[in-house]
């Protein structure tokens, strides 16, 4: 799918594909340099076929895009003719995958290598499919991308744990400096300020993979009614969660010293793996954008219809707006209903803002495109609120259905200490009113308490998580033995 000169807009694409009527055959060609496939995964070295997307043109009408099944190796992985392959070249990681670039001369490949799930071309030429709309259609072809992102978001938690697992192992056994001149020196972890760098981690890693769970069974149970939703979600957590991911890893690596460059503790070599999962399978900004203008159209649709919000958790948009108290004890900072109360009062405030911004700029005379693109900054905002609040819901319904007890108390302390954080690390919750100052300095004040109190359970937490002793690094264990003198063969 990727060109050189085409990544986010599939549409875009240079690509050609021209049927030709006479032989039942597509000629697919590359007109020019920037419509070189590009980042093609197993192209360089190995695949023997690969599906090309590419413009469909029939007797000199665009069809857009479409995909098409091109042989590009024969069985002895000898490059077809009118092929032309190269290696895409080093990368800061994932060098075990031999991205390549394609170019295609007007090569001909019959009728039926058309994936014509969405689409056919029958054999005289005549275009048919069972969805007149262009834009549904386009959608329909790409919609197999959902697993892509689905997966990514998934996958992105697992390494955020494994991360936070070596971390919090070795700042569980790794000492500096003494409080008292002549005293032991104190563990990293029992440091207050690296409580505050590494449990909000471990925070946002649990709530995290209750959403990336929540996604998977959605996916795997999915409905055709449910595809809007699944596109939504999926889009909002794979950037989410592979954003986090990257601050995640650094901040571990950080809080392991010199010992987070080594190859063998695996997280500084995770940094290079992982970043690419920000810009693959969809560019995070641009699928954050694409929230904020599908929660836009759902707002607007149900202002038109005159009928309540439905989906995407946006029920609480049909009840009265939440009240914030003035004053906020540490208790009700805590409170799962108060925290519910603010995620969703800042997405609702956020989604009205928007919607009346993008207003503003269709009554200057704007193009609906050009309104959306000038209230990016809201946008932006916005689909961050929804994500936070997606979130932070998945994560009460799974705490809901544990019984009373040591383990759900431990959930609500990794819930309320997300959204302590969510609040900390944010300046929405103030820029738009929906904090003062002193809420936001009391719920700062709150994460230092939070930390504290998680601080006793830490390894039990990422114990929990199940990562194979294999999975982790030197650094988890015992890290001196790791490097101690070897007199075997000296």
């Amino acid at each position: 799918m990727t060109e050189l000169g085409h990544g986010s807009n599939v549409r875009g694409i240079e690509t050609v594909a021209t049927y030709d009527s006479k032989t039942g055959e597509f000629v697919v060609n590359t007109p020019c340099e920037s419509a070189q496939k590009y980042w093609i995964g197993g192209a360089a070295n190995h695949a023997t076929h690969t599906i090309v997307f590419a413009q469909l043109h029939i007797n000199g009408r665009n069809e857009g895009v479409h995909a098409f099944v091109v042989q590009i190796r024969d069985e002895n992985e000898n490059v077809m003719p009118n092929i032309q392959i190269a290696d895409c070249g080093h990368k800061i990681g994932l060098n075990g995958v031999d991205n390549g670039r394609i170019w295609f001369n007007n090569i001909r490949v019959p009728r039926e290598n058309l994936l014509n799930l969405v689409a056919d071309v029958l054999p005289d030429g005549q275009y048919v499919s069972m969805i007149d709309d262009p834009d549904q259609r386009f959608a329909a072809f790409l919609s197999p991308l959902t697993l892509g992102r689905v997966n990514i978001a998934v996958n992105a938690v697992y390494i955020s744990k494994v991360a936070v697992a070596i971390a919090v192992r070795y700042a569980l056994s790794r000492r500096a400096f003494s409080v008292t001149p002549d005293g032991p020196e104190t563990l990293l972890l029992d440091y207050p300020s690296h409580q505050r760098r590494l449990l909000p981690l471990l925070a946002k890693a649990c709530l995290m993979s209750s959403a990336g769970n929540f996604m998977k069974r959605m996916y795997v149970k999915r409905t055709p009614e449910l595809n809007k939703a699944i596109h939504i979600y999926s889009s909002a957590l794979k950037a989410t969660l592979t954003w986090q991911n990257m601050t995640t890893l650094q901040e571990c690596r950080e809080a392991c010293g010199g010992q987070g460059l080594k190859t063998e503790n695996r997280i500084g070599i995770f940094k290079a793996e992982f970043d690419v999962q920000s810009t693959f399978e969809g560019d995070n900004n641009v699928l954050m954008q694409q929230v904020s203008k599908a929660l836009h159209a759902e707002f607007l649709a149900a202002k038109r219809k005159k009928q309540p919000f439905k989906g995407l958790g946006l029920e609480h948009l049909n009840g009265p707006c939440p009240v914030i108290p003035d004053y906020l004890t540490s208790g009700t900072l805590r409170s799962s209903s108060f925290q519910m109360d603010l995620l969703c009062l800042r997405e609702r405030d956020l989604l009205k803002q928007f919607a009346a911004e993008v207003s503003n700029y269709l009554a200057k005379g704007e193009s609906r495109e050009k309104a959306l693109m000038l209230s990016y900054q809201l946008a932006e905002d916005l689909a961050r609120a929804f994500t936070e609040r997606t979130i932070l819901q998945i994560f009460l319904e799974d705490e809901k259905n544990i019984p009373t007890g040591s383990l759900k108390d431990i959930l609500g302390l990794l819930r309320s200490l997300y959204v302590m954080v969510c609040i900390d690390e944010s300046a929405s919750f103030l820029r738009y009113g929906c904090l003062s100052r002193e809420h936001v300095a009391a719920a700062r004040k709150e994460v230092m308490t939070l930390c504290s109190e998680l601080r006793p359970h830490a390894l039990a937490i990422v114990s929990s998580f199940g990562i194979p002793d294999a999975f982790l690094s030197p650094l988890a264990f015992d890290w001196v033995e790791a490097n101690a003198r070897s007199y075997g063969n000296e």
